[in-house]
Order: C-alpha cells, then structure tokens, then sequence
C-alpha cells in the first residue's frame, strides 16, 4: 500500500512563501503521477496542481499560476510544491495524492496523504 507523507505546511504572512513536500517512503514515486489538492473549511476538496510520472509535464490551477510550481526528485521519492506570493485564500489543508495512470488536476488520484495544514495570516 503506497503511503503519502506531506511536510512543510505552517503559519505565513501573506506575501510570504513556503514549500510543500510530498514523500513516499519505500515506493518508487517515479511510477506515479501525483497531485496537490487543498480544501478549505466548508469549501470542497480542489487540484491545485500535478506532475507527470517523468516530471515533463506539470498542470496548474488558474488560481495558482505564476505563484506555485511543482516538481520531483525522483531519486528521492519526493514531490515539491513551491508556493511563493502567498494570499489569505491560499490556507487550507493541503494534499498530495498519487496514481499510476490518473494524471489531472481532478479526485481519480489512488492514494491520498493526509494533509498538512497552510495558514496564511497577518
């Protein structure tokens, strides 16, 4: 069973930046596509972004674009989500999710970590 560990979440000022990791102990994360999604409360669970198996490819939702980028070290089993430029409705908790052949900004991930929480707040 393929277990998704994500770090790095915390408390930031708005304008400030952090960086989301998404490992996966023991796996080889080179075999899976994987996503972030964030959901915040009473809102639903929503891609943010995603990252081919080879990492060529990544996707980005508008609401994110030109702030975050994703990418992997594969030789690390990890996944990285940069977010820079960060607003109030940018906190969330937020998820990484993998799959061997589901790739999209959608919920037909397999696996789903359980979510470290991002709080943007003067």
């Amino acid at each position: 069973q393929l277990q998704l560990v994500e770090s790095g979440g915390g408390l930031v000022q708005p304008g400030g930046s952090l960086r989301l990791s998404c490992a996966a102990p023991g796996f080889t994360s080179g075999d899976y596509n994987i996503g972030w999604f964030r959901q915040a409360p009473g809102k639903e669970r929503e891609g943010v972004s995603c990252i081919s198996k080879s990492g060529l490819g990544t996707r980005y939702a508008d609401s994110v674009k030109g702030r975050f980028t994703i990418s992997r070290d594969n030789a690390k089993n990890t996944v990285y989500l940069q977010m820079n430029r960060l607003k109030p409705e940018d906190t969330a908790v937020y998820y990484c999710a993998a799959d061997s052949a589901y790739y999209g900004l959608g919920l037909g991930y397999d696996y789903w970590g359980q979510g470290t929480q991002v709080t943007v707040s003067s």
